[in-house]
């Protein structure tokens, strides 16, 4: 069992009802329909927020107004015991200036009492509050990896011209793959105290008292699982009086361990030598498991570019370099077109026994310094009689994201992989096509994406170091004059 409170993850919690959602088209209209249905508290944690987006780009089908800001100003007047409590990245803060945001939350924080909204600046220098949580009156909640920000919304078509696909400022924006998960009962009440906990260490402000769940779910939304035991796994960085949490990053390494056939991941970042390291002992065996790694062909923006892509490239190599057995394959996707489709997701699923998705990536940041929060469910959690049903649905949400990849429906998938004797490595790459497709990475694509702050302790870091600030600044000190002593 990779599931063990205190160890691969907080606490084990019972959801009524878990949903995976896939791209944030589908997100950010049922995060709205749930928002409708609160009546005490919204809870809203994350890394960012931009008051300007549209849940519905298109066609509006649901109540209010169809703007993030707009709605959160709106709700609470329909609501008389509603508050709203928005929590966000104090760095993001930096940003609203530019976006026009702060006149709406200035307005709405001096005159309603029950709109809350407060910049999360509580972590060490360098660190970044990264989870995403909303908490819809302890009931219903939603955790992931998906930020209610611009340049987010996608369908699950990634089409190359879909005039939808708009920031705030009317410009367009590339193709962008991410998932979520929804949770009701028991569940999200625990993940309602993660959100309180984080509200009263940043604001030293009491928020309301937990409510007694009650069923809130989305009508029309089919669950992926009922009644099941969640695990909820966490980062945090060590800060005044509270302990590292590394829950996240051991759950990673017992899940690879524990992987018997076939361990697919979707990440941002591969940057993790600790977890690259595991891998390459599953390689290594004779009869380990495929690895199969779904990335994004760069990290977004040159700053992140130079030490990502860079571990990237070092880490790459040496599961290449371990993979004597053929069993490991690294792919990004495109569209139609071929053009690139950011990969955002973090999920995993090890054989069709595990399921995790959250906001962790497989980047040191992620294991211990900065704020995550994944969600996972286990067959072992279940008794016997449940299992085989669980195992099918992990399939199922495993071949719909590589089905999507491939632009193939799901009975293709099924039908190449009873062909490789369900083996996802040769069914991927017999399904690979000419239009959106996934493209396999290899040596010679990352042989230019070599540099000096790859793996670098402060480009991605693990742990809280006082002197963050000014060693960083010495660090980019030095790798820019090393360039340009290169280019002279």
């Amino acid at each position: 069992m990779v599931l063990e409170p205190g160890e691969t993850c907080w606490r084990v919690a019972q959801a009524d009802r878990f949903r995976v959602i896939v791209d944030a088209a589908d997100f950010f209209r049922i995060a709205k329909q749930a928002m409708l249905l609160a009546e005490h508290s919204i809870m809203l944690i994350g890394w960012d927020f931009d008051t300007r987006i549209e849940f519905e780009p298109e066609h509006q089908t649901l109540e209010g107004p169809v703007t993030l800001g707009a709605f959160l100003d709106w709700l609470p007047r329909q609501r008389p015991d509603l508050d709203v409590y928005l929590l966000k990245w104090d760095l993001g803060g930096l940003q609203m200036i530019g976006r026009k945001q702060m006149p709406f939350f200035v307005k709405n924080y001096l005159t309603d009492p029950r709109l809350h909204f407060h910049l999360d600046g509580v972590h060490p220098q360098g660190a970044a509050h990264h989870s995403k949580i909303i908490v819809i009156d302890d009931s219903l909640a939603f955790c992931g990896g998906i930020d209610m920000t611009t340049s987010r919304w996608d369908t699950r078509e990634h089409l190359d011209e879909d005039p939808r696909r708009t920031d705030p400022n009317g410009a367009s924006y590339k193709a962008w793959h991410d998932a979520t998960t929804l949770v009701s009962g028991p569940a999200a009440q625990a993940l309602g105290g993660i959100a309180r906990h984080r509200w009263r260490r940043a604001t030293r402000e009491v928020p309301k008292d937990y409510l007694q769940p009650r069923d809130l779910w989305p009508e029309g939304l089919e669950p992926d699982f009922e009644n099941i035991p969640v695990g909820i796994a966490r980062s945090a960085p060590a800060f005044d009086e509270d302990e590292q949490i590394r829950e996240i990053e051991a759950l990673y390494l017992a899940a690879i361990e524990s992987t018997q056939r076939t361990l697919y991941i979707e990440s941002q970042y591969l940057a993790s030598r600790t977890l690259a390291e595991a891998l390459v002992r599953r390689l290594r065996e004779a009869d380990g498991p495929e690895i199969v790694l779904v990335l994004p062909e760069n990290a977004e923006g040159w700053l992140q570019r130079l030490p990502m892509d860079g571990a990237r490239r070092k880490l790459l190599n040496m599961l290449w370099h371990a993979d004597r057995h053929g069993r490991f394959r690294a792919y990004y996707p495109v569209t139609e077109a071929g053009n690139l489709i950011y990969v955002h997701a973090k999920v995993l699923v090890a054989d069709d026994t595990l399921l995790r998705v959250g906001s962790s990536n497989l980047n040191n940041r992620s294991m211990g310094f900065d704020t995550e929060c994944d969600l996972i469910v286990e067959a072992e959690m279940l008794p016997e009689h449940r299992r085989g049903g669980f195992r099918a649905r992990v399939l199922d949400i495993r071949d719909d994201l590589v089905a999507e990849h491939l632009d193939v429906d799901v009975e293709k998938l099924r039908a190449e992989l009873d062909r490789q004797d369900g083996h996802l490595i040769p069914t991927i790459d017999a399904l690979i096509g000419s239009g959106r497709t996934l493209r396999r990475f290899s040596p010679g694509k990352v042989l230019d994406e070599d540099s000096v702050l790859a793996e670098n302790e402060l480009a991605d870091p693990e742990n809280a170091d006082p002197e963050f600030l000014h060693r960083l600044a010495a660090s980019l000190h030095s790798v820019w004059t090393r360039m340009n002593d290169q280019e002279a």
